[in-house]
């Protein structure tokens, strides 16, 4: 097949994603730079562009939105990858395709399960119907804390996290020769130093790919905080939904947007 006509071939997908990504993404962009005027929906079109909507994100009070958001959704990525990676491993080396098939729908099942029964399951979990008592003592916070509410997101992020970290990990995990880590441990080197030194090595890659996605995935969450969060912790999607529901300040709400997408791309 030609390089031309392969290449024509991309002309579908390339359209799909400049109709639906790219000109919505400009849209926002041009939204962002509107003037807003309290007390009306939406903004005033005929009004010269403005970089005002930037400037008040600028306020310390934005920062502490965009700081819960990173900082929270980075603590249930680490935690995340070093449940995941274990679960992963022991998936990939299973001897028995029966069972290793058996593990990965499992971990398929978790992964696509609706949203809305993990976070209402978690939020029973850690309240005081559950094991929020002892959870809430044995961490030395009140069940009514923000500290409380960030691990009980912390926790509802790990329920969506750890099957998606374990199946991006499988692939490379599943790559590795077994050989070189029994080679290690003939040489004499402790089981956690073949793995330290060989097996995590030698999968970074799938590690950098899972972390990626589950950051990714962590700092867009919108239903996990505002149901985990109980109004004391709000990510900047909370914050977007406010903007743009409640307030009607679409300039206000495409600025937050094109700002975390920015801050995102930086950090990823």
């Amino acid at each position: 097949m030609s390089v031309r006509r392969s290449g024509g071939l991309l002309l579908p997908a390339v359209a799909v994603v400049a109709v639906l990504l790219v000109a919505p993404l400009l849209l926002v962009g041009d939204e962002s730079l509107r003037l807003f005027v309290p007390g009306r929906v939406g903004s005033v079109h005929d009004a010269p562009l403005t970089l005002q909507n930037y400037a008040e994100l600028l306020r310390p009070a934005y920062a502490r939105y965009f700081s819960d958001t990173f900082r929270i959704s980075l603590i249930a990525t680490l935690v995340a990858l070093v449940l995941a990676y274990p679960i992963g491993y022991r998936v990939a080396r299973e001897a028995r395709p029966r069972v290793r098939r058996a593990w990965i729908a499992f971990l398929v099942v978790m992964l696509f399960l609706s949203i809305l029964i993990r976070v209402y399951a978690v939020s029973l979990a850690v309240g005081p119907s559950g094991f929020g008592r002892g959870l809430s003592e044995l961490l030395g916070l009140s069940l009514n804390s923000r500290g409380y509410a960030e691990v009980s997101i912390v926790l509802g992020l790990l329920h969506c996290l750890i099957p998606m970290a374990a199946i991006v990990l499988l692939a490379p995990l599943q790559a590795l020769n077994p050989r070189l880590v029994e080679a290690a441990q003939a040489l004499g080197a402790p089981t956690w130093k073949a793995h330290a030194t060989i097996t995590l090595p030698l999968s970074a890659r799938g590690v950098l790919a899972a972390f990626m996605l589950c950051f990714t995935f962590s700092i867009s969450a919108f239903v996990i905080p505002m149901v985990l969060g109980k109004g004391r912790v709000l990510f900047v999607s909370n914050l977007i939904y406010s903007r743009f529901g409640e307030i009607g300040n679409y300039p206000g709400g495409a600025a937050l947007s094109i700002s975390l997408l920015a801050l995102s791309l930086i950090v990823v």
